[in-house]
């Protein structure tokens, strides 16, 4: 590769054959760190080398250059006893060394806290040195210098090949931090994020809704780095994994905070949730939650109601991102279909979100759109889920309104799992931007025809999705039926 640039199918190739390596001796779930912590130490290392001979050839000394911290694009700073070289010449020990560099990188690199410490590789029984040693010489080449590869893109990418690879090898597992990027699109395509805004994802996962969203306003010719980027993960390990990923496609400015973001929002200000101009999620469905301190919540969430601890965490989950949303907010989030149409205190739920109460204080009308999307999209389990968008300042045409899509047959049938193309994605955009009645497609619906169906939100009490019956030609079956 030293004449060529390094292209997308070239690093998805050399990252997968990277996971072959511990594959077999580890299963996808461990392996999958390690092989992202060594990945992403060779590409600090290669753009901080990159950067340092530049302002060499522009005059500073080596010794500056050696001395002088850099944010990345303009580079993290790699200390001489943690470059890659002292990688690639590890002979015993290796497990100890990588930790020993991770936490260098981390002590002069303050962005990066908790990112490569989180797993411990000095356990030769998980983490054999023979193992490892292969996994770095796989990275001496090729050089991941940003000069040295195709487009700007490609890295984060082929990063983002490598975090889908290991949602599909770890089934249920994957689902917890890798929503499929064309779902991803979807949610991005429908609120439209602009340059100037804040967007917020307080479920994040890999952060993927994060990197789109800023890629939308790129494509759309505005400022990707007029955003503020924020959101809170509680996983550790996805949390690392995000900043990663985050990191891996250029980005500087962000804020990404560790913790369950029902019992501890960490997204606050003056003691007040932070508000969002866009908020886009999948939190994890069906979660058991602790509803004891909801009704004294300092933060104000549960004024639309308490879901029952029965009744699982995701109306506390929807909730929550309502009350993230400032007064001309939008919200795209993902949801099973259950939030549709239980009943009891769900059901006061979304009365209360869609009619409001003046005597409490509580702003109706703020669910704008009910999508239903297609079994088998998500990685670890086959159920068909929906989108619910959200929206604190509807346009007048919308108002009083919801818009129910029956997108549930908009896929391309894939090996493992259905998946959206682009074709889909663009329908349902589409309907969504057109807002109007399309014969069992898509249907608006006006508030007393939601109170008619006692507020539940399922979309074929809306859309027509019954097929037709086939006509039957009575007389030609009769010349073949020897009874009539």
């Amino acid at each position: 590769m030293s004449n060529q640039k390094v292209t997308l199918d070239f690093l998805k190739q050399h990252l997968w054959k990277a996971a072959d390596i511990l594959r077999g001796a580890l299963d996808a779930s461990e392996y999958r760190q390690p092989v992202m912590t060594i990945l992403f130490l060779k590409r600090l290392n290669d753009v901080f080398e990159e950067k340092s001979e530049k302002l060499i050839a522009e005059g500073k000394t080596k010794k500056q250059v050696d001395t002088q911290s850099f944010r990345y694009q303009e580079s993290f700073f790699v200390p001489e006893n943690a470059k890659w070289s002292v990688l690639s010449n590890a002979s015993e020990n290796v497990g100890e060394l990588i930790d020993k560099v991770c936490r260098e990188i981390e002590e002069v690199n303050t962005p990066l806290d908790g990112v490569l410490t989180n797993t411990k590789y000095n356990d030769k029984r998980k983490y054999p040195d023979d193992r490892l040693r292969l996994l770095i010489a796989h990275f001496n080449e090729p050089s991941l210098r940003t000069s040295n590869l195709e487009n700007a893109d490609v890295f984060g990418d082929a990063y983002e090949y490598l975090l889908e690879q290991f949602a599909d090898a770890t089934k249920k597992k994957g689902g917890e931090f890798f929503t499929p990027r064309e779902v991803v699109k979807l949610l991005v395509n429908i609120v439209k994020p602009k340059e100037g805004m804040s967007i917020c994802d307080p479920t994040c996962g890999s952060g993927g809704m994060l990197i789109l969203s800023r890629r939308y306003v790129q494509k759309h010719g505005g400022n990707q780095n007029n955003l503020i980027l924020e959101g809170q993960e509680s996983n550790y390990g996805n949390l690392a994994m995000c900043k990663m990923n985050l990191v891996l496609h250029g980005m500087v400015d962000f804020k990404i905070e560790y913790g369950d973001v029902l019992p501890n929002p960490k997204l606050v200000k003056d003691h007040t949730l932070k508000k969002y101009d866009r908020v886009l999620a999948n939190f994890p469905f069906s979660m058991d939650w602790d509803n004891s301190k909801a009704d004294n919540d300092p933060y104000g969430r549960f004024t639309y109601g308490i879901p029952s601890s029965k009744d699982k965490a995701d109306f506390a989950f929807i909730l929550h991102m309502l009350a993230s949303l400032n007064d001309s907010g939008q919200a795209a989030i993902i949801c099973s279909q259950g939030v549709l149409f239980r009943g009891g205190v769900e059901q006061e739920i979304r009365k209360n979100m869609i009619l409001g109460d003046k005597n409490k204080e509580l702003q109706g009308d703020v669910i704008e759109a009910v999508i239903s999307l297609p079994e088998k999209l998500f990685f670890g389990t086959g159920i068909p889920a929906c989108i619910l968008i959200l929206n604190k300042k509807k346009p007048e045409k919308r108002k009083n309104k919801i818009l129910f899509i029956y997108a549930a047959k908009e896929y391309f049938e894939g090996k493992n799992r259905n998946k959206l193309e682009d074709k889909n994605i663009n329908k349902i955009v589409g309907a969504f931007d057109k807002f109007e009645d399309d014969e069992k497609y898509c249907h608006v619906a006006d508030i007393d025809e939601i109170k008619e169906n006692e507020f539940n939100l399922n979309v074929p009490r809306y859309v027509d999705i019954s097929e037709p019956e086939e006509e039957i030609d009575i007389q030609h079956l009769s010349r073949y039926c020897s009874i009539c």
